[in-house]
């Protein structure tokens, strides 16, 4: 049987052009601004205690599948 990768080839092959940002926080931080006027998610902030998983996640689901006001 013969292996299904091939062991002879370098392994730090470079495929793209892609380059990583100069300043990474600087462009986390306008990635995250961006998402948030994007979709900002329908949960209102705060702790939460429910008595089981089931019952959080369907809290959760009710909350992600409702209608928002417009």
């Amino acid at each position: 049987m013969e292996p299904i990768i091939n062991l002879d080839d370098p392994v730090g092959k470079t495929v793209g052009q892609r380059k990583a940002p100069r300043d990474a926080l600087s462009y986390a931080w306008g990635l995250q601004r961006a998402l948030n006027q994007i979709a900002p998610l329908p949960i209102p902030r705060g702790v939460y205690r429910f008595r089981s998983h089931e019952e959080a996640d369907q809290w959760l689901m009710d909350r992600l599948t409702r209608k928002r006001a417009s």
